[in-house]
């Protein structure tokens, strides 16, 4: 390859560019977002259908996010250090802090009841 080939990259150019092409690890921190977002969807469903007045099981839907986001910034920081693609890490974990914050309110209906 030339000296100056622009599709050629090293560990130092990865970190400035823009070129996030990885599609294995995009399978695989979408499927770690889906398997994250399904365990809060089934507590969902537990806290609506068995008690709506339990404000620790209400609480356990965005705690599950929270941790799951937490996760992914360590798998991210784990990519990073191997030099892989650790900015599709940090985007699952930015949505699911996302979605977080969507359900921080359901403790609060549980409270109200």
């Amino acid at each position: 390859m030339p000296a100056n080939d622009p599709t050629e990259r090293t560990i130092a150019d990865r970190d400035v560019e823009k070129r996030w092409n990885d599609p294995v690890v995009f399978r695989r921190a979408a499927g770690y977002c889906a398997v994250v977002v399904a365990v809060a969807a089934a507590l969902t469903a537990l806290f609506l259908v068995v008690d709506r007045t339990n404000p620790v099981l209400a609480a356990s839907v965005p705690a599950v996010r929270f941790l799951g986001g937490i996760g992914a910034l360590t798998l991210g920081y784990r990519s990073y250090r191997a030099g892989g693609t650790w900015p599709i890490w940090q985007g699952a974990a930015w949505l699911l802090f996302t979605v977080m914050l969507l359900g921080l309110a359901m403790p609060m209906f549980a409270i109200r009841q």
